[in-house]
């Protein structure tokens, strides 16, 4: 088994994908190593598949601006998967005037940075998507923003990845990194040692033990988020939607299912023993949140449901980039559920550091010495 590279990837997930895929197109030698027996088995595999700007912190707007903009677009073509782009739109719908006001500081935020985002009131929520009830008082609306399916677009950047010569070694759990000369050189696992001059940690919540090994901490949490996915409807819209406290988000999929995702709040209590299972509580709990929202939806079946971690910063973003204590490490991780719609353009960004030291968006404001004591 081959176990020498340019750069190794620890993360098979979509993130570790889409990295390795635009590496790869630039020529460059890449193993990825995925601790379970999946490729995407954490949250690429178990999110609720939006691709938004709007509602997002002004510090990551501009990375996932680009991809909207330069990647999602041909991202079909390019994979030769049908990854059911949308891009029809996104309403963060609110009630009250808490709502109002929590919906009105972020569109302020994002139009700051160059977003077309605007409030609209309950009105033109309804001309906008008839199905929403009169509860509906305001919205901010994203014009540009959508969502696609998570699982076919991982699918899509491994199986490109594999046909342009990257090797994809599952069931290789990292144990350790190891620092040698001063740089980055091994990755260990229970079974063997591998060697690369550059080294990516994109293994979501197990990236921070990952990056202990080698003196490095990056505050995160495990969060557990849920989904459910109803049987075939009638189709209805085509908007990617959310709420201004995110109790609940989702939108209709090409086949006619809606997938909505949230939480009970009770996560916390629920005895899982660590694996990410559902709770018996959080899918009523999401349901009398949509019927409220979607009278229409009240006779819908679920037909299944489904939880994962998120792995969650202590300040809202991810980090990504260079580990500077250690030349050759990178890191891509606690996106805060927000990774899969920022992917394309997080793979592609990292490869052209990897491999010219350069971006072309600038990742400072995301980078890991944010967390560094100011002397």
């Amino acid at each position: 088994m081959k176990n020498t590279a340019e750069v190794i990837i620890i993360g098979g997930g979509i993130i570790g994908c889409a990295t390795a895929y635009y590496l790869a197109k630039m020529g460059i030698e890449v193993i990825v190593l995925e601790g379970s027996d999946h490729i995407g088995n954490g949250g690429s595999s178990r999110n609720g598949g939006g691709v938004r700007q709007s509602g997002r912190d002004v510090r990551e707007l501009p990375l996932v601006m680009y991809g909207i903009k330069n990647l999602w677009p041909n991202l079909s073509e390019e994979l030769e998967v049908d990854c059911e782009y949308h891009q029809d739109g996104n309403l963060r719908l609110g009630k009250n005037d808490k709502h109002k006001a929590i919906l009105t500081k972020l569109a302020d935020n994002a139009r700051g940075v160059g977003l077309d985002v605007r409030m609209i009131d309950g009105d033109e929520v309804r001309e906008i998507n008839p199905y929403l009830s009169d509860e509906v008082t305001c919205a901010s609306w994203c014009p540009t923003d959508g969502h696609a399916n998570p699982l076919t677009t991982t699918l899509g950047y491994y199986k490109m990845a594999r046909r342009l010569g990257v090797t994809f070694i599952s069931g290789e759990q990292v144990k350790e990194l190891r620092v040698m000369r001063g740089r980055i050189r091994q990755v260990i696992t229970p079974n063997n040692v591998y060697e690369g001059e550059n080294v990516l940690v994109a293994a979501g919540l197990d990236s921070r033990e990952v990056l202990t090994s080698v003196g490095i901490d990056i505050p995160m949490t495990n969060s557990l988020l849920e989904c459910l996915v109803t049987e075939a409807q009638p189709h209805m819209f085509d908007q990617m939607l959310g709420t201004a406290e995110a109790d609940f988000y989702g939108h209709q999929t090409k086949h006619g299912s809606f997938v909505f995702g949230g939480s009970s709040g009770l996560e916390r209590y629920n005895k899982d023993n660590g694996t990410p299972i559902n709770s018996s509580k959080t899918a009523p709990c999401i349901c009398r949140g949509i019927m409220k929202y979607f009278p229409d939806l009240a006779d819908a079946k679920i037909v299944r449901t489904w939880a994962g971690w998120m792995d969650a910063s202590s300040d809202g973003v991810p980090s990504l980039g260079t580990i500077d204590e250690i030349p050759g490490l990178y890191v891509a991780c606690a996106f805060n559920g927000h990774g899969f719609g920022i992917a394309p353009a997080v793979g592609e960004q990292l490869a052209k550091l990897i491999v010219t030291g350069k971006t072309d968006i600038d990742l400072s404001e995301l980078h890991y010495d944010r967390y560094k004591a100011k002397i």
